[in-house]
């Protein structure tokens, strides 16, 4: 299952390339100290949303660099805890960043990297399932909230995984399991494998905010499991939609703000 963005899985969607924002301009206009809800009580994620988060650049903590700005990091513990053999592989991918990252191939970014790309992507949230669209490369993501379980046994590894959500209270945890191995958590060469296994927890901070955590899980890679966290922010600028942004393989260039899309 190698390929660019046109790799795809979970549920069937005619994405227009233009998507109106509407309903989510609705759900953003609530009364303050309350959270958007569907009818049933859940929260509603239904909206576009974006991080403000440095996190694709690099996970861990980094000064400057040409092609990055400075970070604290938005890993639990700063540094991510590879086995001895995977630094040596990571340390390899640094080197060779402007050339391998998965991005400028055009890849589907995976996860969770796709959810702190800085670039928008939007939620359509139903009873069963929630749908995630993503602007860049327009990748969709299905997270399945029926109660169905992971299938058994998988010929290849999904780029985006299998999502299986359920609801502890008003957190949305999810269950990614069943990946390849092709895709990066950043732009700095952190990696994993085939037995990546992530759960994430999305919850409301305001009703235009969301705290949003992954904790990987990949004993090929890492010692122990580890945890990324980053705000999610609503995309309130009035008449804001997707729009088409698909990915073209274009020369290196070693500044921060990403020069591998269309302008």
């Amino acid at each position: 299952m190698r390929g660019p963005f046109s790799i795809l899985r979970g549920t069937a969607l005619a994405v227009a390339l233009a998507i109106p924002l509407s309903g989510a301009l609705a759900q953003a206009q609530t009364t303050p100290g309350t959270i958007p809800r569907q009818a049933d009580g859940k929260p509603d994620f239904s909206g576009v949303w974006q991080t403000l988060s440095e996190a694709d650049y690099d996970l861990e903590p980094h000064a400057g660099r040409r092609d990055a700005p400075p970070s604290a990091g938005v890993v639990d513990g700063s540094a991510l805890p590879y086995r001895p053999e995977a630094l040596a592989q990571k340390k390899a991918n640094f080197d060779k960043r402007g050339e391998d990252d998965p991005r400028l191939k055009c890849w589907t970014l995976g996860v969770p990297r796709s959810v702190y790309y800085p670039a928008p992507f939007q939620i359509f949230q139903h009873p069963e399932e929630l749908t995630l669209v993503h602007q860049l490369g327009h990748q969709v993501r299905t997270i399945f909230t029926d109660g169905s379980l992971h299938p058994e046994h998988l010929e290849e590894g999904y780029w985006l995984g299998d999502s299986r959500g359920h609801w502890e209270g008003d957190t949305l945890v999810v269950d990614v399991n069943h990946f390849n191995g092709e895709t990066w958590f950043d732009r700095a060469g952190a990696y994993h494998g085939e037995a990546l296994h992530v759960v994430e927890k999305w919850a409301f901070v305001d009703a235009n905010t969301v705290s949003y955590s992954a904790t990987v899980e990949d004993p090929d890679v890492y010692t122990r499991p580890w945890t990324v966290s980053v705000l999610l922010n609503r995309r309130r600028d009035p008449g804001f939609e997707l729009i088409e942004d698909y990915c073209f393989t274009l020369p290196y260039e070693p500044h921060y703000p990403h020069k591998d899309v269309t302008p």
